[in-house]
């Protein structure tokens, strides 16, 4: 087989797929599967494909399945790093289902990482379509997420397919929580935090905090998901009470979504004090710059921009909803408020305007907590250890 460079692989490239990387060492081959969509759960599985290339005990190859916004850019940048990359179809659910079975005999997959919903249902139909007879020992689920939208048969597939897989793991402890309540198997569910890349917020600790903007941030796309309307009726309620910090949105997503954002800040009079970014491309600069960090939303999994955000020392304030729920210790290392409500969003955030003293203890806090419990490093060994044992 030989590696193509040039653009996404397609069911008819699969003959042409990278080639194997010699090793003197007989390394586990694992197939990590997940949304061609660059999402959270994305970038999970790059990282750990990107760490197995320094292993001795694991080869990962990455599956992405197609859509519409699969970047082809971002595609042939990650195989120039090295990467065993294919993008699947995507148009049919079964199109994906027999590429990534093709692709499982034809690179003798031995363990098949399936992330997110609905990629964890595909690939691991996939896997079993597979068989042993094409070395497929095990299969794995990795959910990203607490508040999927399962259907009645969605939901029963994935009852069914835990019996018949290895392991299934939550990105935080309120999903694996999510999983149980669901009606997956206790002994086969677990949960691996997920972490992030430290050394991109190592210069956190040389910021005063009291030198930085006080104003707030929040890193999130515009969706359903999230809950900017929230953030900026709250910054109207501050502004009645005389407190007027800037706010920066920074994220793209959905553009119905940002424009009622936009209609919103209009409508209560704060333009002055918003201010839209877009994709920013320097998070780490923006968030060791500001004060406050928010993450008003409606569910997560495992929010990797509020832990980017402790990482850089910021003091935090998120929606109370699982996923966030064990991340953020209310009073300790952030504070937590009810989902949806302004006013309670409001008087935390005022909290911290008035008592910079008292935000900077819970950014060196948050700080703390990030580079115990979040790092990269000890996600990827986390799931080394697991895949490895598998």
């Amino acid at each position: 087989m030989t590696a193509r460079t040039n653009s996404p692989v397609s069911l008819g490239d699969i003959e042409a797929g990278p080639r194997d990387r010699a090793s003197p060492v007989r390394r586990s081959k694992v197939l990590h599967f997940v949304t061609g969509g660059f999402s959270g759960a994305t970038q999970v599985a790059v990282d750990l494909c990107l760490a197995s290339l320094q292993s001795e005990r694991i080869e990962a190859a990455l599956v992405l399945r197609r859509k519409r916004n699969t970047d082809a850019a971002r595609v042939q940048a990650l195989r120039d790093k090295g990467l065993q990359v294919w993008v699947l179809p995507g148009w049919a659910h079964l199109a994906t289902i027999w590429a990534l079975r093709q692709l499982c005999q034809q690179w003798r997959a031995e363990v098949v990482v399936a992330h997110g919903f609905p990629e964890h249902l595909l690939g691991r139909w996939a896997g079993l379509w597979a068989g042993e007879r094409a070395g497929v020992r095990a299969l794995v689920q990795v959910e990203h997420n607490s508040r999927e939208r399962y259907s009645w048969w969605q939901l029963k597939q994935a009852r069914w397919l835990s019996q018949r897989s290895a392991r299934l793991v939550g990105v935080s402890e309120g999903v694996k929580q999510r999983l149980l309540q669901m009606g997956m198997p206790p002994e086969k569910t677990m949960a691996i935090p997920n972490g992030i890349d430290l050394a991109r917020y190592a210069a956190a600790d040389q910021q005063d905090f009291l030198q930085r903007e006080p104003a707030l941030v929040m890193s999130a796309r515009f969706a359903r998901q999230k809950d900017q309307p929230s953030l900026i009726r709250a910054l109207g309620l501050l502004k009645a009470q005389g407190l007027s910090p800037k706010l920066y949105l920074a994220g793209s997503g959905k553009a119905s979504y940002r424009a009622a954002a936009q209609a919103l800040v209009n409508e209560l009079g704060l333009q002055e004090q918003v201010v839209f970014l877009g994709h920013h491309g320097d998070m780490p600069g923006l968030l060791m710059a500001q004060q406050i960090f928010v993450l008003a939303t409606h569910y997560e999994g495992m929010p990797l921009a509020l832990v980017e955000a402790m990482a850089a020392g910021c003091a935090c304030v998120a929606s109370l909803v699982p996923g966030v729920e064990g991340v953020l210790e209310d009073g300790v290392n952030g504070l937590l408020v009810p989902e949806s409500d302004p006013q309670a969003l409001a008087q935390a955030l005022a909290r911290l305007l008035e008592s910079p003293a008292y935000a900077a203890e819970l950014g060196r806090q948050a700080r703390q907590r990030a580079l115990q419990a979040h790092g990269r490093d000890l996600m990827t060994q986390r799931y080394e250890d697991l895949l490895a044992a598998l």
